[in-house]
């Protein structure tokens, strides 16, 4: 495998950095040397990380219990931390993975120079950075690219994290959610929140939702034989109602135990926003239609 590979982009305002499965888009708000200092450790961090999870993958992908001890690396940590709320469900780590690696690599840039917003993009699940009195206005897009809208963020939301799941992308779920977005303290809370909401989002007796083992599908997938959805027909409005009802209930029961801040769930054109009251972050409904 060819070794971590990093560039500037934008005249070295962005930085793109990529290893194996890892692709990370990378900008920092801040003065040209302050920029230069942080994209200059989050390269050397970053050529370590796919190595790290390697070394730890086979216990990495086995399923997540309250009596599972911790990993070793610093990015499987976050991951263990992240998904060890949700062990009364199956889940592994591997869920916050994206996350995680997000989050480890923009710790590193806080940690050697000041930054007014910083945002890595981990294939759309992002750590991001707002100091003091920041706010940033995000792009919402579903698994397959499809603009969802718009929220705003601001610093005193105390959102670190914003991430999608779904069963249109690159990861395997066992629900039909379109997508759902998640935003949480931490990319990695958000990345295995948003995942574990799509789970949900589901009408397990529908005879014309298509599954498939997961390991059919991808030999090495840490979700084994368990079903997962490889397509689903139109839906009926009702029908709709009904999974995404199931996923935003799971949703309101995570936002009242503080795993997350607010959750926009979308199926087939329909959509529940969860957390408007919360935070002025969620407050600004999402209206663009998720069927792309």
């Amino acid at each position: 495998m060819q070794g971590p590979v990093a560039a500037l982009l934008d005249g070295g305002a962005r930085l793109h950095l990529q290893h194996g499965p890892i692709d990370l888009l990378i900008t920092a708000d801040t003065d040209p040397d302050a920029r230069a200092r942080a994209f200059h450790v989050a390269r050397d961090r970053f050529a370590s990380v796919l190595e790290e999870l390697v070394a730890e993958l086979p216990a990495l992908r086995t399923p997540m219990t309250a009596e599972t001890p911790p990993p070793q690396g610093a990015v499987a940590l976050r991951m263990h931390r992240a998904t060890r709320p949700y062990t009364g469900l199956f889940v592994t780590r591997m869920a916050a993975v994206a996350g995680a690696v997000a989050d480890e690599i923009l710790a590193a840039m806080l940690a050697a120079a000041p930054l007014r917003r910083a945002f890595v993009n981990n294939g759309g699940d992002i750590a991001l950075h707002l100091a003091p009195g920041e706010t940033c206005r995000a792009a919402m897009a579903g698994v397959t690219g499809a603009d969802l809208g718009r929220v705003t963020i601001a610093a005193s939301d105390g959102i670190g994290g914003i991430a999608t799941s779904g069963s249109g992308g690159r990861s395997l779920s066992f629900g039909i959610a379109d997508s759902v977005t998640v935003l949480a303290r931490t990319a990695a809370g958000a990345d295995v929140a948003a995942t574990m909401i799509a789970n949900a989002v589901d009408l397990p007796a529908h005879p014309g939702i298509e599954r498939r083992p997961a390991d059919q599908l991808h030999p090495d997938s840490d979700l084994g034989p368990r079903l997962v959805v490889t397509a689903v027909p139109r839906l009926s409005a009702e029908e709709r109602r009904i999974a995404l009802q199931a996923g935003s209930a799971r949703a309101q029961d995570w936002l009242a135990a503080g795993r997350i801040a607010g959750a926009a769930l979308f199926l087939q054109g329909e959509q529940v926003v969860v957390g408007g009251q919360m935070t002025a972050a969620t407050r600004e409904v999402l209206t663009q239609d998720a069927s792309g």
